[in-house]
């Protein structure tokens, strides 16, 4: 993918998770780099201790990698916020998609990959892919 990408909490679930076919291609997307935000890594624990059956620990090792291998995660600020709920008055996004759209927009992102949102739909600055289709 071209352009700073950003990724949306799935990636990071597939990444840990055991999808034969979607976990090698998140993987190697982790492995390229690029952002996430502070809402993505906390979803991303709460998804892996429910649904993966992390123990804490395992899921702050996992957290600690992904923040090896991207930039620094993107604050949960007032800013992101208003603008999160911005996008999800204008386009109808859940809150939560709507903060990671926010969060890639404040990092400068034009990319942000992701399973749950509508595939080559542009909002603002970045455009949205689903790299597991």
């Amino acid at each position: 993918m071209s352009g700073k990408v950003f990724f949306d909490t799935t990636v990071l679930v597939y990444a840990f998770g055991e999808d034969g076919q979607r976990t090698p291609v998140a993987e190697d997307l982790l492995r390229a780099g690029g952002v996430v935000s502070v809402h993505v890594l906390n979803e991303f624990v709460a998804v892996a201790r429910r649904k993966l059956g992390m123990s804490w620990e395992e899921a702050a090792d996992a957290v600690a990698a992904v923040r090896e291998l991207c930039e620094p995660p993107v604050e949960l600020t007032v800013r992101v916020h208003e603008k999160a709920l911005a996008i999800g008055l204008r386009y109808g996004y859940h809150i939560y998609d709507a903060l990671v759209l926010a969060a890639a927009m404040e990092a400068g992102c034009t990319v942000v990959c992701s399973e749950d949102m509508q595939h080559g739909q542009r909002v603002g600055t970045v455009t949205i892919r689903n790299p597991f289709r």
